[in-house]
């Protein structure tokens, strides 16, 4: 069994996606996406938008308004059909992360960054300069609802971030879950030492996508 923590859409997504591949999954978001308030600088100074989540998109609001004649450089398939469904150009959809992304574009260029609260730092390049808004934010919430999943033996826990990975571990810890018996599955090595140690296993999917996740998940359980 899996159990799907991401908060939504994402957390459907995920769980559609199990379903697809025949694999038992439960979702039980760990938080929620809330926009904050914040303003576009003039569109004018902007050679382009580095965007590193479809949240940005869902919950940007009416300050994307301004910018929608800008490229976006973005990571991954969703961020780029959450783009594309928002009426904005899609000049690079890349893999692997925000800094491979931005490694490829050409200076000089000066880029508009629109983030979560949370986010990585960035070597910027030569050449390149990046202004920064801050769009929205993740309220945690409690992990109460899945303890029957958890109480399952071999449940496989996907973790699609730092901040759940460090949530899902305070929230076992307040609940007295034994952790002992749980298989962590994570999307990348950083959110997988965000987890801590004491779990039944850790394991990192070999490409920092929900479809790479899923089949490290699926194998997990193949091998159970």
């Amino acid at each position: 069994m899996l159990l799907v923590l991401r908060p939504e859409p994402g957390c459907a997504a995920t769980l559609a996606a199990a379903q697809a591949m025949g694999v038992a999954a439960a979702g039980c978001p760990l938080g929620r996406i809330v926009p904050v308030a914040w303003d576009a600088p003039d569109p004018a100074g902007l050679d382009g938008l580095l965007i590193g989540s479809a949240n940005v998109f869902l919950h940007g609001g009416a300050a994307l308004e301004a910018l929608r004649s800008k490229p976006c450089f973005v990571v991954g398939k969703a961020t780029a059909d959450a783009a594309r469904a928002a009426g904005f150009a899609v000049a690079m959809a890349g893999e692997g992360g925000l800094q491979k992304v931005l490694d490829q574009i050409a200076a000089p260029a000066h880029l508009l960054r629109i983030a979560g609260e949370e986010h990585l730092a960035l070597h910027v390049p030569q050449g390149v300069t990046i202004t920064t808004r801050i769009a929205y934010r993740s309220e945690a919430l409690a992990l109460d609802p899945a303890l029957p999943v958890l109480e399952q033996a071999g449940v496989i826990v996907l973790l699609h971030s730092a901040a759940t990975a460090r949530h899902f571990a305070g929230e076992c810890e307040r609940l007295g879950v034994d952790i002992s018996q749980i298989i962590v599955a994570a999307l990348g090595p950083r959110i997988a030492a965000a987890a801590g140690s004491g779990w039944r296993a850790v394991h990192t999917a070999a490409a920092p996508n929900d479809a790479a996740l899923l089949e490290l998940a699926r194998d997990l359980c193949n091998d159970a």
